[in-house]
């Protein structure tokens, strides 16, 4: 069983996805900037990801027994849907499949654990989780980060301060724009991930304003000075045209993770 076999310590070598995946060889599918926002929602979690070549994927949790539930509310939970079941035996899978990396091409996959409740006590849960996976992840051990096929990246209800005290980590933090002057190594805290409506007021109906434009430059080069990659949440999505417009001014600016919630959608964002 390949499971079995992941947690009795198959050592594997993996990395990330910065500039996108594809779900089985790098030359049939684009490597894309895209994060599958609420992916569990799809029709195929996970797998429709992979297919359209998303380099990050999201899954809200919430903690029952020894598992994490994969849902946006508590009363969406399903039996059997748990992070293990439809996220990380699989991802394991397609390690093994293509012999080292999710998409066979040595790039890492992101994969953001949104916890909905109880920070600390579900982040300690989710880390007995990992530590059966723990061959495929990105890992920190005493100052030293090493890259793997997926690197867990801690959202939602994050316990920083028990974090920041860890010597050896198998999750990684989601920042804020506020705290991207705090001294955060990226070791720690690779991505900073906001509000897009606490920034702007552009909602992708006409032309973005210059000043907006500006800012969005100047926020995206601030972050990536620093050594952060960056991604919004709350885009405007009403529309098709207001998403298509988003979406171009994000990619314009390199945002390195934009959002969508459905998949269908990616062709118009790279064509």
């Amino acid at each position: 069983m390949i499971i079995k076999h992941l947690r009795n310590g198959v050592i594997l070598l993996i990395t990330f996805c910065l500039f996108g995946c594809s779900s089985r060889n790098s030359t049939e599918t684009s490597i894309i900037p895209v994060h599958s926002h609420n992916d569990y929602s799809h029709t195929n979690p996970l797998f429709d990801a992979l297919k359209y070549g998303c380099k990050s994927i999201e899954a809200d949790v919430f903690p029952i027994g020894d598992s994490l539930f994969v849902a946006h509310d508590r009363n969406q939970i399903k039996s059997g849907n748990t992070l293990r079941r439809l996220y990380l035996d699989p991802i394991y899978q397609k390690v093994i499949e293509n012999k080292g990396s999710v998409y066979g091409n040595e790039e890492e996959l992101f994969l953001f654990v949104d916890i909905k409740i109880n920070g600390l006590s579900t982040y300690k849960l989710l880390e007995d989780i990992l530590k059966e996976y723990k061959q495929i992840l990105s890992v920190y051990n005493d100052g030293i980060d090493r890259r793997g096929a997926v690197r867990i990246i801690v959202s939602g209800e994050r316990p920083f301060e028990y974090m920041v005290g860890q010597s050896n980590r198998l999750a990684y933090f989601d920042g804020r724009l506020t705290d991207l002057n705090k001294g955060i190594s990226n070791k720690l805290m690779p991505i900073i991930s906001d509000d897009w409506g606490d920034y702007f007021n552009w909602d992708g109906n006409g032309e973005i304003p210059v000043l907006e434009k500006n800012k969005l430059q100047d926020i995206t080069s601030a972050v990536k000075k620093k050594g952060f990659l960056i991604r919004f949440w709350g885009t405007p999505n009403t529309t098709e045209k207001q998403r298509r417009a988003i979406s171009t001014e994000l990619l314009n600016a390199q945002v390195d993770l934009i959002g969508t919630d459905d998949l269908n959608e990616i062709k118009y964002m790279f064509n």
